[in-house]
């Protein structure tokens, strides 16, 4: 039994073998999901999302990918946990408030995080300054390797949508980036270069087997 649907429907039947089986094999993307936006309770959220598809209502048949339906999932939680932590602002829109915004990252914890490497901590600082929901879109893209369709799913939008949200995405991006380097003294990345940043980025956040 390999497949995601099969595992889960069995799962929902009592079969803990088969839940065992489909949280090994996602835990880590999901993991890195809330490991690149948030410095804390991010294992108690990978569980909560894996969880949460025993529980779901949503008909997981009706997306063309398990694991879009399960990303849908865990944006979900993710909104509403920001939400909840910071009920002092009343209006949060993930489409123009960042994780920076939100005081989710600190400059600490990005050294902890990649001490050796400037260009990927550059990286890391520019994707949480980014509004949140353009960073969802490049994590998934670039890390999870998921097509435009099915970041659509996540989303709830239209392909059309992603496409323009990848090209924004990648415009602020590196224009984050561009300030951030004059601010070190250093200099910005080439495009190719930073095709490599985000793809290098992605080890820092996988848990460790």
């Amino acid at each position: 039994m390999n497949d995601d649907l099969q595992l889960l429907e069995a799962w929902r039947e009592g079969d803990k073998i088969a839940g065992n089986a489909l949280v090994r094999r996602h835990f880590s993307s999901v993991f890195r999901f809330f490991r690149s936006k948030l410095d804390d309770g991010v294992e108690d959220l990978t569980q909560q999302a894996l969880l949460a598809l025993l529980e779901a209502r949503v008909n997981q048949r009706a997306h063309s990918n398990f694991r879009a339906y399960l990303f849908g999932i865990a944006r979900r939680q993710l909104i509403t946990h920001l939400r909840g932590r910071h009920r002092a602002n009343k209006v949060f829109s993930p489409l123009d408030t960042s994780i920076h915004e939100f005081g989710g990252d600190s400059q600490a914890s990005l050294t902890s995080l990649v001490a050796a490497h400037r260009e990927q901590r550059l990286l890391i600082a520019a994707l949480r300054s980014i509004p949140l929901d353009f960073q969802i879109v490049v994590e998934l893209y670039y890390w999870e390797q998921l097509k435009v369709a099915e970041i659509a799913e996540v989303m709830d939008v239209a392909p059309g949508t992603v496409k323009s949200r990848l090209s924004r995405a990648r415009d602020m991006l590196e224009r984050r980036i561009e300030g951030l380097a004059r601010q070190r003294g250093t200099a910005a990345p080439t495009d190719d270069e930073l095709n490599q940043w985000v793809t290098s980025v992605r080890g820092v956040f996988t848990p460790p087997t």
